[in-house]
């Protein structure tokens, strides 16, 4: 049987078996609006995704993957509470790694159910694992809601909470942001000279670029505001650093991030979500016991995800991308439902790794 034709046999099989566990079947557009994606990613998405255009339609991307399709799908017409499945091809540019494909298949599943969220993460995890069959793979974990949790409740100017969450996925902008913000860099000498301008807007250069002098009026506002506000303390950026670093089996991280809680109330919430997550996954025969938490994973993954994160990966092949992922994106559907949300969860898995490792290919 030829190679696609075997991929797509595998995507057929895991698609029953998530129809079996109550999906229903839904397909989405090749092509995307861009300007749903930019809204999301900003430009950054550009550089992951093939892009097109025509005068009717605008911008289109070639389908990077099926989460926001099928967001948008369920806040426009969905009922709740809902499961979905789907199978097909997804595209990612490649320019950096010309040996990693920029077309593959994904089947997934996906919920939306407000009732109990714990119990939702489990159930997608426990399903994809299902899915994986007998492959002995590593499976990592995580919780972007934590760290989120902890940079709210900075003692700091909400616009600097609002750029470290902007960039959470981004660990080295993040990281500078965090020693610029704590003092521990300086800020741009050149910033600070045009700041001790008695009138930083006059200047005697050509003007370039598209922003109205209001605009850029605004902006050296929120400089000069930073400029004046007091520096994260060090035993802040302590508590967020101790944070980053917990990484263990989940019961042990679990009681890390509650000694941790202790000085950072504001994840205490995120902490108790954990904990009964675990108590979900281990409802579903999950070995809590022997599954790794890493307070930092997921954040190079697609920035919708907003809580549980994870992933599965063939140990003794780091040339392998991980063959199943998925996470929990609630903010996504408060964005795409313009008001209106629902928690939900999904993950993916690709079978042509599946097939890969088990020597089928």
């Amino acid at each position: 049987m030829p190679k696609k034709a075997k991929i797509r046999a595998r995507a057929a099989a895991l698609k029953t078996m998530f129809e079996d566990a109550g999906a229903n079947p839904v397909e989405t557009s090749l092509l995307q609006p861009a300007e749903v994606l930019l809204d999301l990613y900003g430009e950054d998405i550009r550089a992951r995704a093939y892009v097109t255009s025509d005068a009717l339609r605008g911008e289109q991307m070639l389908r990077p993957d099926f989460t926001v399709p099928v967001v948008q799908m369920h806040m426009d017409h969905g009922a709740e509470p809902a499961r979905y499945t789907y199978a097909g091809e997804v595209f990612r540019r490649q320019e950096d790694d010309p040996s990693k494909p920029n077309e593959y298949a994904q089947v997934g599943y996906e919920v939306f159910d407000r009732e109990n969220p714990a119990a939702a993460d489990a159930e997608v995890f426990a399903l994809i694992r299902k899915g994986l069959g007998d492959l002995d793979l590593r499976a990592a974990t995580g919780d972007i809601g934590i760290l989120m949790a902890a940079v709210s409740g900075l003692n700091t100017t909400q616009r600097r909470k609002d750029a470290l969450l902007r960039h959470i996925w981004r660990p080295r902008r993040f990281r500078a942001l965090l020693d610029r913000f704590s003092g521990r860099t300086p800020a741009p000498q050149a910033r600070m000279a045009m700041l001790a301008k008695p009138d930083p807007m006059t200047h005697d250069f050509p003007r370039i670029g598209l922003r109205s002098d209001a605009e850029v009026a605004a902006r050296i506002e929120a400089l000069k505001e930073d400029a004046e506000a007091a520096p994260i303390t060090a035993n802040e950026v302590a508590l967020i650093e101790a944070l980053l670093g917990v990484r263990e089996k989940l019961p042990y991280a679990l009681e890390h991030l509650r000694d941790i809680a202790v000085d950072m109330p504001a994840i205490t919430e995120a902490v108790y979500c954990l904990k009964d997550r675990m108590d979900a996954l281990q409802a579903q025969g999950i070995d809590v016991d022997a599954l790794e938490f890493e307070a930092s994973y997921g954040r190079t993954s697609m920035e919708y995800y907003d809580g549980f994160v994870f992933g599965f990966y063939a140990e003794g092949r780091p040339d392998l991308p991980p063959v199943a992922t998925g996470g929990r994106y609630d903010a996504l559907t408060r964005v795409l439902g313009q008001g209106r949300e629902i928690p939900a969860v999904g993950g993916v898995i690709r079978p042509g790794l599946l097939l890969e490792l088990e020597g089928a290919l």
